[in-house]
């Protein structure tokens, strides 16, 4: 009996080896593969997708978010701030004095944040885009996905930081934690999300700046994932296309304006000139009468008993000194009007110059648009290609050893051919090297303990390789996991012991033994019995149909 059971163990572990290999682990390679900024290494997001502790809704995970972006939302166009700063706290970044940089946002996580999965993360972006800047959700997605990437391309490249923003962003990142660390576990403490912002007072879609983290370094990096990224990418399209247009729309009403006001410069110009002329006509009178009143004058100092040259030179001298006054008046008008119309000139430059950015802003977004696009057709083709020719291979299942000290796994789709890697589970950590088919799902025992992780029992689709229920039990993390019919054992904690717990394909807890075990015994099924190693270090027989000691 004891043979028969030994070998039914050996052949399973094979089956499991080659053909339904699972690997759950805690960690997850998110399939957003990034270029690192140097162009050298291809490295990839590391998230915690393991059972938890405690399971947060994304409606709580927003709610961070939102509740951030509520209190920048107030005054956009002024400096602020938001947040606990021993989880998650933005810095609204804006200095309407410095020219030429751009403002940023600065998303701080701190010590005492859980965030450990990357879509979570770009939860919280995305709710506070939305709730600060009126971003619609699935705009606010598609930005919190660049903006992550963006700053995970240039993590600590701080010079890279310094080119493009201004000093009150520079003064709020440093260059340890500048960016976004690729593994989830060196979030808390260490992370300055930089986001860009083109337009922050006005808010709507071009807050933030679409064109940085979207730049060439971005776009390529995300081209390193298996499906090149291509409906994130495909959506950042349509913002900048729509950019675009408002843009566009801008720079209509801008040359509008400027046109109207090129017409009052026209008048005012018109009037300036007049009142030169008027000016200069008056000085020149006034010259002429000065002339005059000076050979008045001395035409009456020769003849000083003349009493009409006396009279004469005196009504000359009034006359120009009246002459000259009319001329200064004329001057001071002709000022006045220069100023009128120098202050005309900047609002018809400004208008002009609105105009002129408002339409180099449309031409650029639609220019990055088209390359996009025609770069995205590219990738489709070839992501279609790739496809058939996996289809199209002869393929096996197999576990792939992920940590050889802690004995964790993971799947992978090999091509039987070439024994090259189709496709890697986009989790490992499996515990225990053992997987099973359980009904249309598979089980195993994954997780990890700390933080708000856990060691649970859990259930695996078997055509994307991703978690889709837990139990709601904790599971020893040097448990074994043993099948029996449509039955599963392993250990699992009940308040300061551990018990064997029995469950069915579905995660149902059935039974769990009253006997308290050790974490790590083993579970021999033989007949009726199973066989265990009770806590006293003991050998305990108990009874398959209620777990209780025979």
């Amino acid at each position: 009996m004891n043979r028969h059971c030994i070998l039914t163990k050996i052949v399973s572990a094979v089956i499991c080896m080659l053909f339904f290999s699972l690997s759950v682990s805690a960690l997850e390679v998110d399939k957003t593969e990034l270029e690192s900024a140097g162009g050298a290494d291809t490295v990839v997001f590391i998230n915690y997708t393991g059972p938890h502790s405690v399971i947060d809704s994304a409606a709580g995970i927003r709610a961070i978010g939102s509740n951030m972006g509520t209190v920048v939302g107030r005054t956009p166009a002024s400096a602020s701030s938001a947040g606990d700063r021993n989880r998650y706290y933005v810095v609204h970044a804006v200095d309407p004095s410095e020219k030429g940089k751009l403002d940023a946002d600065i998303m701080f996580i701190g010590n005492g944040a859980t965030v450990d999965h990357i879509d979570n993360l770009r939860r919280i972006i995305s709710a506070y885009l939305s709730t600060a800047y009126n971003y619609s959700g699935r705009d606010a997605d598609t930005l919190a996905v660049f903006i992550t990437v963006y700053n995970a391309v240039y993590r600590g490249k701080i010079d890279a930081y310094r080119t493009k923003y201004k000093n009150v962003v520079m003064s709020n990142i440093t260059a340890a934690s500048c960016g976004l660390a690729l593994r989830y576990s060196e979030w808390p403490g260490n992370t300055q999300i930089v986001i860009p912002l083109f337009d922050a007072a006005e808010g709507g879609l071009s807050t933030i700046d679409t064109s940085v983290i979207s730049d060439t370094k971005v776009v390529k990096s995300m081209q390193e994932d298996d499906g090149k990224n291509i409906e994130n990418r495909k959506q950042m399209v349509d913002i900048k296309e729509r950019e675009s247009d408002n843009a566009t729309e801008k720079a209509r009403t801008s040359q509008k304006t400027a046109t109207e006001e090129q017409k009052k410069l026209d008048a005012e110009q018109k009037q300036n000139d007049e009142k030169k002329q008027e000016a200069a006509q008056a000085q020149k009178n006034a010259d002429t009468a000065a002339t005059e009143a000076a050979a008045a004058q001395k035409a009456a100092e020769a003849n000083p008993n003349d009493a009409q040259a006396q009279k004469n030179a005196e009504e000359k001298q009034q006359a120009a000194e009246q002459k000259q006054q009319t001329a200064e008046q004329k001057q001071t008008e002709s000022e006045k009007q220069q100023q009128k119309t120098d202050e005309q000139q900047q609002k018809t430059d400004e208008a002009k110059q609105q105009a002129a950015d408002a339409q180099a802003q449309a031409d650029k977004k639609q220019t990055e648009a088209q390359a996009e696009r025609t770069e995205i057709a590219k990738d489709q083709q070839q992501v279609m290609d790739a496809s058939a020719a996996e289809q199209a291979a002869p393929a096996v299942y197999g576990m792939q050893l992920i940590d050889e000290k802690e004995l964790l796994s993971g799947m992978v789709k090999v091509n039987a051919d070439t024994g090259s890697i189709i496709r890697s589970s986009p989790v490992t950590y499996i515990r225990g090297r053992t997987v099973y088919s359980a009904g249309s799902s598979f089980i195993a025992v994954a997780g990890k303990n700390g933080g708000n992780g856990a060691v649970k029992l859990i259930l695996l689709d078997p055509t994307n390789m991703e978690m889709t229920k837990e139990s709601s039990e904790i599971v020893a993390d040097n448990s074994v996991l043993v099948q029996d019919g449509g039955d599963f054992y392993c250990v699992i904690q009940d308040g300061k012991n551990w018990v064997l717990g029995k469950y069915g394909a579905d995660l149902t807890l059935k039974l769990k033994s009253p006997v308290a075990v050790k974490s790590s015994t083993p579970v021999t099924i033989s007949g009726d019995k199973i066989i265990v190693t009770g806590n006293d270090g003991k050998i305990r027989l108990l009874s398959k149909s209620d777990l209780t000691e025979k």
